[in-house]
């Protein structure tokens, strides 16, 4: 099988791909927080993973990737309050629109999306656990994960714990041990969203919800691949880890991949800042393909930079490659012949790019070599057709490995006719008659 490299937060560099199960992966990475309409960087790591997962796909692996929905927390608490709904009815509406988003952007169906609301009672027996093996406490109305119970905390982020104590990300309370000790399950009889379990009644902290949808979605303690934002690194990743470690000793996944910021001039973008922009907004504006190109083009693990113009471009990008495949694949079929074979050569080059940490810009570099090839050949008279449809069948494959859709309507026999109709007018040198037809054969992408 070919050899895939990722780039590990956890060991700081790229490693050699090595599945803990001969053939198979397990991807998990973290999905939103569903109380609003996505913003658009939201989706920068569900382009990543699910061109991670296409690429493994093709070389030969079985995946099963999982992203959750978060649909139990204050923020979803306090926005059913403003709309006044249940916070189910809420969720389950942006679930819908973040949803609707994903088709537009071409992602592969999940293996499964839980919700955090499924896994309670697997949540309240694992933090009952956790107290029993003394990592975790109750103080007041809150029952705390004991950070110092874990040897190697900060290991994710490479962050010295007494750096972190007196660092001001962590929330201080005098209800904790440690400033650093963070909240695994809140006990409260409020009016938002709570459970009866055998720990209380109450809700979960979000840092548990993932470790157990991980446990109980692929059944196991370990999994290959756990992933997100960079911001979710600290403190989120590392919690999660933490109690995984305190648990069952592992650190819950053997590889730990995290995107790069989208930035909006050159600020992260996010709710909290003011500065977000919604995916559906976006969505409307651009084409599908237009905005992952806009992510795929700037490596996943680099910044990238939002600007309508930047959009704008890869929009222009996106159907320049529609038309490109579309004329030389109508050209094809109006003179009866078949698409061709893979081309070997740049098929290893352009996978051989992904399977190097997701390296779209080289694998591009092979896609656009293509694309002015059949360029070329679809303006030539004396075309070689077994060199375009090779070209033609090549780059359907290069697209469906990124996720692009290009998708156009097939020939009638009316096209068939008028583009007959067209060949013979040239032939005959009867200009006036193809001058008329051309601007019909252009706007249906066959000239």
């Amino acid at each position: 099988m070919r050899t895939i490299t990722l780039f590990d937060t956890l060991q700081g560099k790229e490693r050699e791909f090595i599945p803990l199960s001969e053939g198979k992966v397990d991807i998990y990475y973290c999905g939103p927080t569903v109380y609003n309409y996505v913003h658009l960087g939201n989706f920068r790591p569900t382009v990543t993973f699910d061109l991670l997962a296409r690429v493994m796909r093709e070389v030969g692996y079985e995946v099963r990737l999982v992203s959750n929905y978060t649909d139990i927390d204050d923020k979803i608490i306090k926005q059913a309050k403003l709309e006044g709904k249940s916070e189910k009815v809420l969720s389950e509406f942006y679930i819908k629109a973040y949803e609707d988003c994903l088709d537009q952007l071409n992602i592969t169906p999940l293996y499964c999306h839980p919700k955090a609301s499924e896994y309670i009672t697997k949540m309240a027996s694992f933090i009952h656990q956790l107290e029993e093996k003394g990592d975790a406490y109750q103080s007041g109305e809150d029952i705390y994960f004991r950070v110092s119970s874990v040897k190697d905390y900060g290991c994710l982020s490479k962050q010295n714990i007494k750096d972190l104590i007196s660092g001001a990300r962590i929330d201080v309370s005098d209800k904790k041990e440690s400033p650093l000790d963070f909240a695994l399950w809140k006990l409260t009889d409020d009016d938002g969203i709570k459970f009866d379990t055998e720990i209380g009644r109450g809700r979960p902290g979000w840092h548990t919800e993932c470790v157990c949808m991980v446990n109980g979605v692929f059944q196991k303690h370990l999994i290959d691949i756990h992933g997100g934002g960079f911001d979710l690194k600290f403190p989120h990743h590392e919690n999660e880890i933490a109690q995984s470690e305190a648990m069952y000793g592992t650190k819950l996944a053997n590889y730990w991949m995290h995107c790069g910021f989208l930035l909006t001039d050159g600020v992260k973008m996010s709710k909290s800042l003011g500065n977000s922009i919604l995916a559906k907004d976006v969505l409307q504006r651009h084409l599908g393909n237009g905005v992952r190109l806009f992510f795929l083009t700037t490596h996943y693990r680099s910044p990238v930079n939002y600007t309508e113009e930047n959009l704008d471009s890869m929009d222009k990008l996106a159907l320049r490659y529609l038309s490109s495949i579309r004329k030389a694949d109508y050209k094809l079929q109006l003179n009866s012949m078949p698409e061709g074979q893979l081309l070997k050569e740049d098929y290893d080059q352009f996978l051989d790019a992904l399977c190097h940490d997701l390296n779209v810009a080289n694998a591009l570099t092979v896609f656009d070599r293509e694309i002015k090839e059949i360029n070329t050949l679809s303006m030539k008279k004396d075309c070689d057709y077994a060199r375009l449809g090779s070209l033609v069948f090549t780059l359907k494959k290069f697209s469906d490995i990124l996720g692009l859709s290009f998708q156009y309507d097939a020939l009638t026999e009316e096209d068939k006719k008028l583009y007959q109709e067209f060949q013979e007018a040239r032939e005959q040198k009867n200009f006036q008659r193809s001058d008329e037809l051309r601007p019909l054969l252009m706007e249906k992408g066959i000239l």
